[in-house]
């Protein structure tokens, strides 16, 4: 249903209606730079120069301004501009419940991953999560030229010829050190932003050597105002006793989406006490505030106002405030006479609505059931119901588990990998950035933390449905278990959701087989379509070979679930969308979105299967060219036939 609703949505702009009429030029440079935040300059005004250079124009560079540059940052544009020509190949024999998980994980290079996935994920990744390399000189494998960025990932997998390219290290000899980092995060990051929600948000962990390098792109593509927090992550046991000052902390920066639309997480520090006031059921602060900012007025206190002791006096003191009118006497818990009281206030507005109210609790803005009370010395206190989506989230990440422990808790799942982020560290910010039933996306997975995390804290809640996608290079490893880092994360997923239904997991059984314990593999991999390659007009055999494209363009070695899944992605449907199958005649039929999209890649298509199809009343219909083999009378009556009924029809 989520998937038809999203073919037949629309949306509606309701804004209230203002005094004056439309500033149309600042409605258009609002929505310019809503699409381009890299383009506000420091007053929030519209850099035109950086504006072409996003659209791909070619700008004189001559003019300076404030901002951070370097070696190879125009590329970056052109980096991010060049469409991939790739797909994504599904694994059903490298899955767990391949048919039915709503969870991902994609072996290839990030860069060309997110090219693909915009269309279909664009505004619908909720939390990111990313431990990209931290520029120490031996961990950078990413490609420094980005031109042929599949060509060069399909060399590396031995997918085109057998030399095995290595993208290589960036040691801190070589000149461009910091530049050739930056040049691996700004396309990535650009392209990041696009998915998240318009209340989603980006974890980012970094050590010292690129944090400040990291800031200024993220504040130059999100806009510093939406820079939420840099959280200090203290790694306990992980110190080179070498160096002369030991480092024992790494950092997790935070960029909202739009801060204005990120809310308070409903979290609270796993550091903080029990016995701390925010877990008490109530909030009570006195309302007593004495400044130039809260000037001294006077309010009624009438018969029956609430007091939080049974019986007594309340004498008037010219040393405290609020300074009382007369002594009032209190039985039952209420003032039996009225008084008046001078003081500066917090909450004067509230504490008159409340006694308007007949001294009933109210509501205050924030939606908090609001009262009031006096005490025994005269001092009125408002008490607030606390919300039970409490919000009190620390910069401070302190005893959430350290690499050393994270890697020792890998080794009892059998599986050896160097530096992984604890499962603890990583929970606790998807409990900070993300909901229920929000997607959460890792593009620098490595050992697959952030699944863990995410299928333990929804076996934890008992029922719950947050959903990860992971993206890894198959970056080889030294390893007689494992060919890849990419296998390791499979691998990891693999053992963990065995380990969670065999019920051994900290004997916290699985009472509810709604749980999603699964996950679809999918692997980067040329397109299902050969295309028409220009550059062999000169060549007679080779340009023979691109004519035979027009009879049959698609590849020989791919199944019809390789092109279905190829055709659901660049359509716009996600890879974890259901797909169904049913025969119509000898004709396997594919629907997705509840039938609103249905699929045939029959290679000898006939009139009864078009009819067949069009008496289903889908919204859009996708054949294969070639499976009209020629017929041109059997084409004609297809159009026809789907136009006849609104269905709109593609060939591939």
């Amino acid at each position: 249903m989520e998937d038809n609703a999203r073919m037949k949505a629309w949306t509606e702009n309701d804004e209230p209606l203002g005094g004056a009429s439309l500033d149309i030029a600042a409605e258009k440079r609002r929505a310019v730079l809503g699409l381009f935040p890299e383009a506000r300059t420091e007053g929030g005004e519209l850099d035109f120069d950086v504006l072409r250079r996003a659209l791909g124009e070619t700008i004189d560079p001559g003019r300076e301004r404030y901002g951070l540059t370097w070696a190879g940052k125009a590329a970056c544009f052109r980096t991010v501009q060049a469409l991939s020509t790739g797909t994504l190949l599904p694994a059903p024999t490298k899955s767990v419940n391949f048919d039915t998980s709503k969870n991902v994980i994609i072996e290839g290079d990030n860069l060309e991953v997110l090219k693909l996935i915009q269309k279909a994920y664009l505004g619908k990744v909720k939390m990111i999560y990313i431990d990209p390399p931290y520029n120490t000189g031996n961990d950078f494998i990413y490609p420094d030229d980005y031109s042929e960025s599949l060509q060069t990932y399909l060399e590396y997998t031995g997918q085109v010829d057998n030399e095995g390219r290595r993208f290589g290290t960036n040691t801190d000899t070589d000149g461009r050190f910091h530049s050739r980092w930056l040049n691996m995060m700004y396309p990535r990051l650009y392209l990041a932003r696009n998915l998240l929600t318009k209340d989603g948000v980006l974890f980012i962990s970094i050590n010292d050597v690129e944090l400040a390098s990291l800031i200024a792109i993220c504040n130059e593509l999100f806009g510093e105002e939406n820079h939420l927090a840099t959280f200090v992550w203290i790694n306990e046991g992980n110190i080179d006793n070498q160096s002369k000052i030991k480092t024992k902390h790494e950092y997790v920066v935070a960029f909202a989406r739009d801060e204005d639309a990120f809310q308070a997480p409903a979290v609270i520090d796993p550091n903080i006490p029990q016995e701390s006031k925010l877990y008490r059921e109530y909030i009570e602060n006195s309302i007593v505030k004495n400044g130039p900012a809260n000037p001294i007025s006077e309010v009624v206190l009438p018969v029956g106002f609430p007091a939080n002791f049974e019986t007594g006096t309340i004498r008037p003191r010219d040393n405290f405030w609020p300074q009382l009118s007369a002594a009032v006497d209190v039985s039952g818990s209420v003032t039996t006479g009225e008084v008046r009281a001078r003081s500066g206030w917090s909450s004067k507005d509230l504490l008159e609505a409340f006694i308007r109210n007949g001294c009933k609790p109210i509501v205050d803005a924030k939606g908090q059931e609001t009262a009031f009370y006096v005490t025994t010395s005269g001092s009125i206190i408002s008490r607030k119901a606390r919300s039970a989506q409490q919000s009190h989230v620390l910069t401070e990440l302190r005893g959430m588990g350290t690499v050393r422990a994270a890697a020792a808790s890998l080794a009892e799942l059998g599986i050896t990998f160097a530096y992984p982020k604890p499962v603890r560290l990583i929970q606790y910010l998807v409990e900070v950035g993300s909901k229920d039933g929000d997607l959460i996306l890792d593009f620098f997975a490595g050992s697959g933390t952030l699944a863990e995390a995410v299928l333990d804290l929804n076996r934890r809640q008992g029922n719950g449905s947050r959903r990860f996608m992971l993206v890894q290079l198959p970056e080889r490893v030294d390893s007689e278990d494992f060919a890849t880092i990419a296998a390791i994360a499979e691998e990891r997923v693999t053992r963990v959701i065995e380990r969670m239904r065999s019920g051994r997991d900290e004997a916290l059984p699985i009472e509810k087989p709604v749980l999603d314990l699964g996950f679809r593999v999918f692997s980067l991999a040329e397109s299902n379509v050969r295309a028409w390659d220009s550059n062999v007009a000169h060549d007679e055999a080779a340009f023979d070979a691109q004519l035979s494209l027009s009879v049959e363009h698609l590849r020989h070695d791919r199944s019809d679930i390789d092109i279905l899944f190829e055709v659901i992605l660049k359509e716009g449907f996600p890879l974890s969308t259901m797909v169904t199958s049913e025969l119509v005649g000898n004709k396997t039929l594919y629907g997705v979105a509840d039938g609103a999209f249905l699929i045939c890649l029959d290679r000898h298509l006939d009139l009864d299967v078009v009819r067949a199809i069009a008496a289903r009343q889908p919204d859009r219909v996708l054949l294969l060219d070639q499976g009209f083999a020629g017929n041109d009378q059997l084409k004609t009556n297809a159009v026809q036939t789907f136009k006849g009924k609104n269905i709109v029809l593609k060939t591939l």
